[in-house]
């Protein structure tokens, strides 16, 4: 079921569906919710899932404060909708710095937490350059002729080979994306502080997912955080790059499932 609250006047959407535990799926840059399709399809027999599209993205309208805080408070506002007193909350790449923010203001609501393909870490000053780059050419050739350019990049060489029309479909899928929102999006994680101490505070369980041939969340950038929480739960996607739940479905679905039922 498609549901919208109105969040400092602009509407935001989210798929609510299934009954159970509640799980909420953060999307990341240049995504919207409909990246987690299959999990869905794979959890919503289970568990009372939650997919937003962020301010920005899919049919969701941009807010004021665009900043990994600010889209925390939106997810929050969600939770506070559907009378949820604790979920869980998986975040993917740029949902993940989110979930982060969520858990380090709202940890009372976040029972545990993974960060798929994401990290803790603020920008490294090389990462910040690259994403000056991005947003130059994001201003001379518009949103999506950079989505096109950015977003194969993102598959290991062999997804590519393997499934080429998913890759090709869900590029076809961001031509909705603004110039503003993934402009906003790329100054908001140049801006976010680094986060390793809300992963050595929480007394949650926290599940870290990494591809082996992720160019935009390197492999030992990983193994240098997932040691800090106190309860931590590591797996490496061997075939994936940063986009594991298209890529390896069937294993990450598991991973999640074991997670989700042992947390």
């Amino acid at each position: 079921m498609e549901k919208t609250i109105l969040y400092q006047n602009k509407k935001i959407f989210y798929r609510n569906i299934g009954s159970g535990d509640p799980v909420m799926f953060v999307h990341g840059f240049g995504e919207d919710g409909n990246v987690w399709n299959d999990q869905v399809e794979f959890f919503s027999n289970k568990y009372h899932i939650i997919t937003p599209d962020l301010p920005g993205s899919g049919r969701s309208e941009m807010i004021n404060d665009m900043s990994m805080e600010g889209l925390a408070e939106v997810l929050h506002s969600i939770i506070h909708e559907e009378n949820i007193a604790t979920c869980t909350v998986i975040g993917h790449s740029m949902g993940g710095y989110i979930t982060l923010a969520l858990v380090e203001k709202y940890w009372n609501h976040v029972n545990a937490f993974g960060l798929f393909h994401s990290s803790a870490f603020a920008d490294s000053e090389e990462k910040k350059e690259i994403r000056k780059k991005g947003i130059e050419f994001i201003k001379q050739h518009g949103g999506f002729e950079f989505l096109k350019t950015a977003t194969p990049n993102l598959f290991s060489p062999l997804s590519k080979e393997q499934i080429p029309n998913a890759i090709n479909e869900f590029i076809e899928s961001l031509k909705s994306f603004s110039p503003g929102a993934l402009i906003s999006y790329y100054n908001a994680m140049m801006k976010r502080p680094d986060r390793t101490a809300v992963l050595k505070n929480t007394k949650s369980s926290v599940l870290f997912i990494a591809g082996e041939h992720d160019n935009a969340i390197p492999l030992s950038d990983v193994l240098k955080q997932c040691h800090l929480p106190e309860k931590s739960y590591f797996h490496l996607l061997k075939k994936s790059g940063h986009m594991g739940m298209m890529e390896e479905t069937e294993k990450a679905n598991r991973i999640l499932e074991e997670f989700l039922a042992n947390k």
